[in-house]
């Protein structure tokens, strides 16, 4: 778990920001040098979630809702600064349109990691439990390491070139089995069977230094001589949450106890049913109840016609009755960050939201 971050958004901070069409586009006001970008054009015509890394470096495009392989695309994301990063002509990050840009902070550098069997590249954030990772597939069986000192909590990888069809793969610490049962960010069902449904792929350990792939006959995790990379994080008092819930299909939904003040939610039903990704955060929605929510598995612009959450001092409630956000007896995943620990370690309280 770690120590207590009493300042959250020194490690992740949510974005808005208005492109104007032009080129190097300077965007401010991140508070670091991010590492980690993944930016969502909110309006207008439908626009891919497009995800950006300092490993694989600036121009280097993955697409959350797709299974296509990794683009290099110079008129995208060109550049990670030291407050933000910049962006040129491309309606996926610099229209004349808002966007939201959610940014990690990991080292902003890479380091190799001998840890695992196969040899990684990695920048990693043992304070705030983020590392990216990447790895060249040995088509066997193995470990990669992580960097992380703790065990993650959870992971997201994709191939990054001629796999690329193959599909983004999730392992969180509430629905996987120890068998390498999956979610699949960019599509709407529940947990895959690591045996039947992915072909026997997956990951089927971690531990506080590298994760075990499994290879099977899939090709998504370690095929031969392809190019992966994955998003790790471990669980922080203060910081991060990584859970599970039971809807109770009320709109005096049900209560998610964090520790903090949340400043972006991402949750997905995993016992079952065609529910999407939900992403919410405290820039889009400044008070409560919450209603501009994004989908990471789709590139429809963001919708405002629901109340969703409650932000509240030390965690969320739901305000939705439907299937993919709390249906009675269903149950949820989800990733949680904080804008204020519950009191910090300044004895600081987190305040609520109107």
């Amino acid at each position: 778990m770690g120590n207590q971050i009493n300042k959250p958004n020194t490690y992740f901070n949510p974005l808005t920001y208005t492109g104007n069409n032009s080129l190097a586009n300077s965007i401010t006001g991140v508070g670091f040098q991010p590492d980690f970008v993944w930016i969502k054009r909110r309006s207008g015509d439908t626009n891919d979630h497009v995800l950006f890394d300092s490993v694989r470096g600036a121009t280097k495009r993955l697409i959350s809702n797709a299974t296509s392989a990794e683009t290099t695309n110079t008129d995208t994301l060109s550049a990670f600064n030291s407050d933000g990063f910049t962006v040129n002509i491309n309606d996926t990050v610099n229209a004349s349109s808002p966007y939201v840009a959610w940014n990690w902070l990991a080292s902003n550098t890479t380091a190799s990691n001998t840890d695992g069997s196969i040899t990684s590249t990695v920048s990693a954030n043992t304070t705030s439990g983020f590392s990216i990772v990447s790895w060249t597939g040995t088509g066997a069986n193995g470990t990669v390491g992580h960097g992380l000192g703790t065990t993650p909590a959870m992971i997201i990888t994709k191939a990054r070139s001629s796999y690329g069809s193959d599909a983004w793969y999730v392992v969180h610490q509430k629905s996987w089995n120890n068998d390498g049962d999956g979610l699949i960010l960019n599509n709407t069902a529940g947990v895959y069977d690591r045996v039947t449904d992915l072909l026997g792929t997956g990951i089927t350990a971690w531990g506080s230094s590298t994760f075990t792939i499994n290879q099977g006959t899939g090709t998504f995790l370690n095929n031969t001589s392809i190019p992966y990379i994955g998003y790790c994080w471990s669980e922080v008092k203060g910081f991060s949450k990584f859970g599970s819930y039971t809807g109770n299909g009320s709109a005096d939904g049900t209560f998610v106890y964090t520790g903090f003040k949340p400043a972006f939610l991402i949750y997905k039903r995993s016992d079952g049913g065609t529910d999407s990704w939900v992403m919410i955060d405290n820039k889009r929605d400044t008070y409560n109840v919450m209603q501009d929510y994004l989908f990471a598995n789709s590139s429809q612009a963001g919708s405002t016609s629901d109340n969703i959450v409650d932000f509240l001092s030390n965690g969320f409630k739901h305000r939705r009755t439907d299937t993919t956000t709390n249906g009675s007896g269903l149950t949820y995943i989800y990733m949680c960050f904080a804008e204020n620990p519950l009191v910090g370690t300044n004895n600081t309280p987190a305040t609520a939201r109107w």
